[in-house]
């Protein structure tokens, strides 16, 4: 499979779960509210995107969606059932591709895949390494060490560890950073691939365009609150640009 233009969005089943549904999740650190009653639900196969100015909570949210950390206050359950109900188990339903790669840059990009496959258990790791650095367009580079590659390469990499398990929920943090407009472009493509491959999206951006041409849905916060929550259809980019920054 190579990487095409981004297709029309999928249809969502609406009788299926809820992906994410969070309920008055607050957090403070160091005495200091990040969040503060976060209310939000996502169904299955949404492609949401999460903006906010810096300091506004978004990486302390997304690392809360991931179960990489816990809420002080509220409730969050993912795909129907309690975050903390076996939080391993729903590691293993979701993918986090920030905008640093998480790579040991002394493997070669096949060498990467397979080990993170390893960790998860999988089988046939070899084989799923070699299919998703075809879907990433690296098959001729997979013997290559990452440290050889440029940041756009280095990102589809990225991608393609996040999915090794195959997950339903992809977590992405600032994934556009530092790319030029040919790499900004593919993840793009890929973004809009996993979306019509009916995966759920939650897209932390700076760009306000280019997340309304991308999602389905806007979800602004400030100062550690929801305050806006629109399909992306709905509002404009000086709409939600006002938002981020009341």
């Amino acid at each position: 499979m190579t990487v095409t233009e981004t297709p029309t969005a999928v249809t969502i089943r609406t009788s299926a779960p809820a992906a994410i549904r969070a309920c008055g999740l607050c957090k403070s650190m160091d005495d200091r509210p990040v969040l503060c009653n976060i209310a939000l639900e996502i169904p299955a196969g949404a492609f949401v995107a999460l903006l906010g100015a810096n300091g506004a909570g978004k990486s302390t949210l997304l690392k809360i969606l991931a179960t990489l950390n816990w809420a002080d206050a509220g409730d969050l359950q993912l795909f129907g059932r309690s975050a903390r109900e076996d939080p391993g188990d729903h590691r293993a339903r979701i993918g986090l591709i920030g905008h640093q790669p998480m790579l040991y840059r002394d493997l070669s990009a096949r060498e990467n895949l397979e080990l993170f496959g390893k960790l998860y258990g999988l089988p046939n790791v070899a084989q799923r390494a070699a299919e998703l650095l075809e879907t990433v367009g690296l098959t001729q580079r997979s013997a290559d060490p990452v440290k050889a590659f440029s940041r756009g390469m280095m990102q589809r990499v990225a991608i393609a560890r996040a999915l090794m398990h195959d997950p339903d929920l992809i977590l992405a943090d600032e994934p556009f950073s530092g790319l030029d407009n040919p790499s900004s472009q593919t993840m793009e493509r890929m973004l809009g691939m996993l979306h019509r491959d009916g995966r759920t999206i939650v897209l932390v951006n700076h760009d306000i365009e280019q997340s309304l041409r991308l999602a389905q849905r806007v979800v602004v916060l400030h100062q550690g609150r929801v305050v806006m929550d629109q399909p992306t259809g709905s509002v404009t980019a000086p709409a939600v640009l006002a938002e981020v920054c009341r």
